[in-house]
């Protein structure tokens, strides 16, 4: 199971490629994709707490001081992005516009910055585990910062094939992280004024197989999440190409 959501390798990174990544948080897709190629990243987030950890996480890679400053994080909002027209040959948008009331504000700034021919890589929770969540756990969505909609993956293709771009393909993650936020949902009003390491034991004991998981990628669950995605996947991904 990986840790990102977008494959990077279907953006089609080039050497000295320009690649936004809105939203990026703590800099998962962000790092993954500096790594991977020899572009240049910009990792953009509300939360200077989050900024803050990225830019740690990126620190602790042995990266040559002439290339450290070509992945950058800044401060700032998708509504206004502070880039000129046809900035950047990718733009990974990952698990955001959830988050957003007027998310086609968002489109728009993200349809502005990316150069023709660009590649858009857009993720979202997939409607049947997301709408679990929401039976399970009114907290889970009501929370500061939480989900404010659940998306119908066709109505959200349309929205932005409307704005004059080309779909791709799609494909479904992280199953296996589905069963934890269901866990969490269930036990949300047991839990929710506890620290972590005091959450409900089957929350903590899913939580450390994930953890497990992650660090020794065995094949087998591997093989499984692969297996699952595409019945129970938590994410949905998109990629489209700008005309």
């Amino acid at each position: 199971m990986s840790l990102e959501t977008i494959n990077i390798d279907r953006l089609g990174l080039r050497p000295g490629d320009k690649l936004l990544d809105l939203g990026c948080g703590e800099g998962r897709h962000s790092i993954s994709a500096f790594l991977q190629g020899d572009i240049n990243v910009v990792g953009l987030d509300l939360s200077a707490k989050d900024l803050a950890t990225a830019k740690g996480r990126l620190a602790d890679f042995n990266i040559a001081a002439d290339k450290i400053d070509h992945c950058l994080f800044i401060q700032g909002s998708g509504f206004t992005l502070p880039f000129a027209d046809h900035t950047f040959d990718q733009v990974i948008c990952s698990e955001v516009l959830e988050h957003i009331i007027e998310y086609e504000k968002v489109l728009a700034e993200i349809k502005r910055v990316l150069k023709p021919g660009g590649v858009f890589a857009v993720s979202v929770p997939r409607y049947f585990p997301e709408w679990v969540c929401w039976q399970l756990s009114d907290a889970y969505h009501e929370v500061e910062g939480g989900h404010v909609r659940i998306f119908n993956i066709n109505t959200l293709k349309t929205q932005i094939t409307e704005t004059s771009m080309h779909f791709i393909e799609r494909h479904w993650a992280h199953s296996l992280h589905v069963p934890y936020w269901w866990l969490r949902c269930l036990f949300w009003s047991r839990d929710e004024n506890k620290p972590a390491e005091e959450a409900h034991w089957l929350v903590r004991q899913y939580h450390r197989f994930l953890v497990w998981d992650l660090m020794q990628r065995p094949k087998l669950t591997q093989i499984l999440d692969k297996l699952l995605n595409p019945l129970l996947g938590k994410s949905v991904v998109m990629y489209f190409r700008n005309n």
